[in-house]
């Protein structure tokens, strides 16, 4: 039976985007993300991350230093005993990336080839997922894979009024559409 899965953009959505986010002590947990994973997690959805990471890309931090901040996220969702089932990121940017990094990578939001990895490895029904980010390159990504619902996190509508995803303010307007 095809499960279904909850994805979460990273900077914006899990934490708050101070702009090229790599250390610990520049994370800070967006208000709300932990009960958002706990009604996920109760409601059967896998939790996923999917995230553009152009700060490797344009030579600010390595590979190496987000695997250590993405391991310590983890540890402190397992410490509010919630799993992500796994974190993609994009280490490519298809204008400002440096050597082998400058890419427009099929796994980079607005394409959706990190969310049909994760549908492919975990046999996940992406019409029955759903996909929170704050940009809207997030939300192209998730209607591109066939996401059933495309949550716009943002306190403002961005760009035209498409019936593509809804939008919400915080975290727990999230909730309506698990």
């Amino acid at each position: 039976m095809d499960k279904k899965a909850l994805f979460l953009d990273r900077d914006g959505v899990i934490n708050v985007d101070h702009g090229y986010v790599y250390k610990v002590s520049d994370f800070k947990f967006l208000d709300g993300i932990f009960d958002l994973c706990q009604l996920a997690k109760s409601k059967d959805y896998l939790i996923f991350v999917v995230t553009n990471q152009a700060g490797i890309a344009r030579g600010y931090y390595t590979v190496e230093d987000f695997n250590l901040l993405t391991k310590w996220m983890c540890d402190k969702f397992l410490s509010e005993d919630l799993l992500i089932s796994k974190v993609y990121f994009s280490p490519h940017h298809p204008v400002h990336g440096l050597g082998c990094y400058k890419k427009d990578d099929y796994s980079r939001k607005p394409n959706p080839g990190m969310i049909y990895q994760a549908a492919e490895e975990f046999n996940l029904d992406l019409n029955a997922s759903v996909l929170v980010g704050d940009k809207m390159t997030d939300i192209e990504a998730g209607v591109s894979a066939g996401v059933g619902q495309n949550i716009l996190l943002a306190s403002s509508l961005i760009g035209n009024k498409k019936t593509v995803c809804h939008n919400v303010s915080s975290l727990y307007g999230v909730a309506n559409y698990l």
